[in-house]
């Protein structure tokens, strides 16, 4: 069983067969489990590191949080729902880290290291009621301008980056799994502060670090560049009326 893994994952590397194998796992398969757990042991070191900023090896409390985030992102898969495996075990992981280095910080009362994380938590709770209350009490007419005023500074957002509505109707992706896959990846952008900060700087994806995180070819990443680098703009923007088309795709 655990060759098969790893012809599976390290040398054919096709979805079906990762999706295969996390659904017999999901089913109660405690063999393939363990083997997933155990081939996939490098990509959770190597995760968990990237979010810490540091080296991380199986005796540190951080690589325990990483399997267990990808222990539960085996038993959440959905093939018909997730990008890939890979793609959403680094989501799962990365909020676990996250979680794990919040409450680390709090315990030992070292506040100033996650200040930044807190600020941000807090404006977006802020953010959240202000958007709740403003819907309230919007009269539909009100909603609608609001709409209008959001897509045009969406437009001009996107011409920052040569980017059209009228070009990304043609290069949003046609099959659903294709663009459940560059949607993903968009969000891994999002909530990476470098990948983003090298976004905004560049104007370009930073796609050699991208190809490393997800299970996604170079060629898909240059082909589906223009959907991406929307989706990222969205997530990280304070469109709400237009966030609500897409909040089904969210992990």
């Amino acid at each position: 069983m655990l060759l098969s893994i790893f012809q599976g994952l390290f040398k054919t590397k096709t979805k079906q067969t990762t999706s295969e194998l996390a659904q017999k796992a999901k089913a109660g398969d405690e063999e393939v489990l363990s083997d997933l757990l155990f081939a996939f042991t490098p990509f959770m070191k190597k995760t968990a590191s990237f979010i810490c900023k540091r080296p991380i090896d199986e005796h540190d409390e951080e690589f325990s949080v990483a399997i267990n985030g990808f222990h539960e992102a085996v038993m959440a898969f959905d093939s018909t729902e997730n990008a890939s495996l890979q793609t959403f075990a680094h989501l799962i992981i990365k909020r676990r880290m996250v979680d794990y280095i919040r409450k680390e910080t709090a315990r030992k009362e070292k506040v100033f290291l996650i200040q930044s994380s807190n600020e941000e938590a807090h404006a977006s709770e802020q953010q959240y009621l202000f958007d709740k209350q403003s819907i309230h009490t919007y009269t539909e007419e009100q909603q609608t301008v609001a709409r209008r005023e959001e897509l045009i500074r969406y437009r001009e957002l996107l011409a920052v980056y040569n980017l059209t509505f009228e070009e990304l109707t043609k290069a949003a992706p046609k099959h659903a799994d294709a663009r459940k896959t560059a949607f993903h990846t968009a969000q891994i952008i999002a909530e990476t502060e470098e990948f983003y900060n090298s976004l905004l700087k560049t104007k370009q994806l930073p796609l050699k670090e991208i190809e490393a995180i997800v299970e996604v070819s170079r060629k898909t990443l240059e082909r589906h560049r223009k959907y991406i680098i929307a989706v990222v703009l969205l997530l990280n923007s304070d469109f709400v009326y237009i966030k609500e088309y897409v909040k089904g795709e969210i992990i």
